[in-house]
């Protein structure tokens, strides 16, 4: 009964993983640049930023060289912005929800071509709660570090579609 009982086992485990190869699932890993962004120049508005940091752990664990300058192509991480918005009100007038917009732009400056400038935003929604100021707070730095972190990847994987 127990050997019948492991090959059912091993038989379902077996289908599982002949499902998830059929399907195309694959671990997401560092992008994969073009040849002539292997090398980049990484330059921002605020080189002190915590989004100009991650962008540049994320260019290193695509294996990309960071070079000062050159005839490398430059990528520019001009400076990031955070807007709120009121989305809803407790019934005493203060706030419940924000709508957080995160816009990032950057431009890929190549060797005798034209700059390619981008831009996107991330949205998150954030709950307040004014009986738990604190905890609300630290909340909320624990979010945007996940956007800058989402924001970061999303840099390096468009820079490879471009």
């Amino acid at each position: 009964m127990a050997a019948l009982q492991a090959l059912k086992n091993g038989l379902a485990l077996a289908l599982v993983c002949l499902l998830l190869t059929s399907c195309g699932f694959h671990l997401k890993k560092a992008s994969n640049l073009p040849d002539d962004l292997k090398v980049i120049t990484l330059v921002g508005d605020d080189e002190k930023s915590a989004l100009f940091e991650l962008v540049e752990k994320e260019l290193i664990a695509s294996k990309v060289e960071l070079s000062q300058g050159g005839k490398h192509p430059e990528l520019t991480i001009h400076k990031d912005r955070l807007e709120r918005q009121i989305l809803s009100l407790f019934d005493n007038g203060q706030v419940a929800e924000y709508e957080l917009a995160y816009s990032v732009s950057y431009t890929l400056k190549r060797p005798r071509q034209k700059a390619i400038n981008q831009r996107f935003e991330l949205y998150r929604n954030y709950q307040d709660d004014p009986d738990n100021a604190l905890a609300k707070a630290k909340e909320l730095e624990l979010l945007l570090s996940e956007i800058r972190k989402q924001a970061s990847r999303r840099i390096v994987r468009e820079l490879s579609q471009l």
